[in-house]
């Protein structure tokens, strides 16, 4: 296997800075943020690193959760981290992201945001089945790829920022 990224976690105030708009409050978020683990394989066979709730969740069918990881991933260059919904809860409940799958470039490791990965996942179960889980579930999971360019790209842009910071103008 090529070892080609790493994970940490973010600074304490990108932290608070992302808690306090999910909560309105740093209440809690210390202690979050230290119980947060870096994403792990579960076995030696598996292709997804899993992610982990920094707090408790309920989601009935149709509600929305923003998750702030706590993570950031330096990734090399030609790599790209693919994030999904875990496997059984997108069987068992319909666990979406809101983005269908969130790609997290090389780049997006040096924004302003130091790269803190968050996640946007809706329960779209059509059974009325209400998603539970404890802070330190896995709930996503990140797989990484490579990537290829075409012959004549010409891409300079710098990144700073997430959503829309990288569109072609």
């Amino acid at each position: 296997m090529k070892r080609i990224a790493r994970f940490e976690k973010v600074s304490t105030q990108q932290f608070f800075n992302a808690w306090n708009e999910l909560f309105g409050s740093v209440s809690g978020a210390a202690e979050a943020l230290e119980q947060i683990p870096l994403p792990r394989r579960a076995t030696a066979g598996s292709a997804g690193y899993d992610f982990a709730l920094p707090f408790d969740l309920a989601l009935s069918p149709g509600q929305t959760a923003k998750i702030p990881t706590g993570i950031r991933a330096r990734i090399d260059d030609g790599w790209v981290l693919m994030i999904y919904p875990r496997s059984g809860l997108g069987f068992k409940y319909r666990l979406q992201l809101n983005n269908t799958v969130g790609v997290i470039d090389s780049d997006y490791y040096y924004s302003s945001n130091e790269g803190h990965i968050f996640i946007k996942i809706t329960n779209d179960s059509n059974e009325g089945k209400i998603l539970s889980l404890k802070a330190g579930d896995c709930f996503a999971q990140g797989i990484f790829t490579p990537f290829g360019i075409t012959e004549d790209d010409e891409a300079h842009g710098v990144r700073d920022g997430g959503f829309g910071s990288t569109s072609v103008r």
